[in-house]
């Protein structure tokens, strides 16, 4: 009565529907109703009427609660969330309540993060700044590519459920991508292992297609493979190129994982009978792509580590 009395006073005060629906945390038709009934009944008219039915177990706020419950990390069951905010309810009805605010699924992991983002992106931004115009500056990142299919959820016919060809023995590809980021370029390798020497032989296809670039530069990842010895020694041999080495735990800043993303999801819970066939399936994916596409999936926002200078020109190739 108190609600329904404070929002007839700010409709004579001369506030309008929708401002009074904000103050009182109610829909603009709810606030509605209630004037109009008001105006036709008068007082006499605001309490509730008589209706069918029980009380509804349990209070208003009982799904605030808990989804305050569900915001922390826990294993949480009905029988551990009816111990919390609502002990005196029965299972079942505790379970209907929760359905409201919640459904049953499978908890995401997400990378932790590097604390020292910032102070590790900020060389890289300033070595980028004092490239020459016509240097060539890249992504890298790797996928590996499996016989076994990757599956995601999908739509099935009631009583029927997709099955996907198991092989008998998992064979793996490694494939090595890098993505221009001025053009839109795609460079890609496919090796049957990630080490330094395939990454090394990946380099030297990036120099064999920029010959007239006076600097290539990759903005990578911290994995081993990209720091090791063997790298290093031909690095020092090869001047033209050069590695900078991004934030941990940080694949979110790297426009290829985006890339390699969309390639999964294409691919999902289908599974060719051998290696070949599937490297065909990855093949005709890109062959699809435009260097538009590339630009459009792998960079729908500025990465931390693209200065101003570039994010002008990305948005104009996007």
């Amino acid at each position: 009565m108190a609600l329904r009395l404070q929002r007839i006073c700010l409709a004579l005060a001369g506030y309008p529907v929708e401002a009074i629906a904000d103050i009182a945390f109610s829909h603009p038709r709810t606030v509605q109703r209630w004037l109009t009934r008001s105006d036709a009944e008068g007082l006499p008219g605001l309490p509730d009427r008589p209706r069918s039915g029980r009380p509804r177990f349990g209070a208003p706020r009982l799904g605030l609660r808990v989804a305050a419950c569900l915001a922390q990390p826990k294993a949480w069951t009905v029988p551990r969330l009816r111990r919390r905010p609502c002990p005196t309810l029965s299972l079942s009805m505790v379970r209907r309540r929760i359905r409201e605010v919640a459904r049953w699924r499978r908890t995401r992991l997400i990378a932790q993060g590097d604390p020292e983002a910032p102070q590790r992106w900020a060389p890289v931004r300033r070595a980028l700044t004092q490239l020459p115009a016509t240097a060539v500056i890249l992504a890298e990142e790797e996928c590996h590519l499996d016989l076994l299919a990757w599956l995601r959820s999908t739509w099935s016919v009631r009583g029927q459920r997709q099955r996907v060809w198991t092989p008998g023995q998992n064979q793996r590809r490694t494939l090595f991508g890098a993505l221009d980021v001025r053009t839109g370029a795609w460079w890609e390798q496919v090796t049957r292992k990630a080490n330094s020497q395939e990454f090394i032989a990946f380099l030297e296809q990036l120099l064999a297609g920029h010959r007239r670039a006076p600097v290539i530069v990759l903005v990578l990842d911290n994995v081993i493979i990209h720091s090791s010895q063997a790298v290093e020694a031909w690095l020092a041999e090869h001047p033209r190129i050069l590695l900078l080495y991004g934030a941990r735990y940080s694949p979110h800043a790297n426009p290829v994982e985006r890339v390699w993303g969309v390639l999964k999801r294409d691919l999902a819970n289908t599974a060719p009978l051998t290696m070949p066939g599937s490297l065909q399936q990855e093949v005709r994916f890109f062959g699809r792509l435009t260097a538009a596409d590339l630009l459009r999936i792998a960079v729908p926002a500025p990465a931390p580590w693209i200065p101003r200078t570039l994010r002008q020109d990305l948005r104009r190739a996007a």
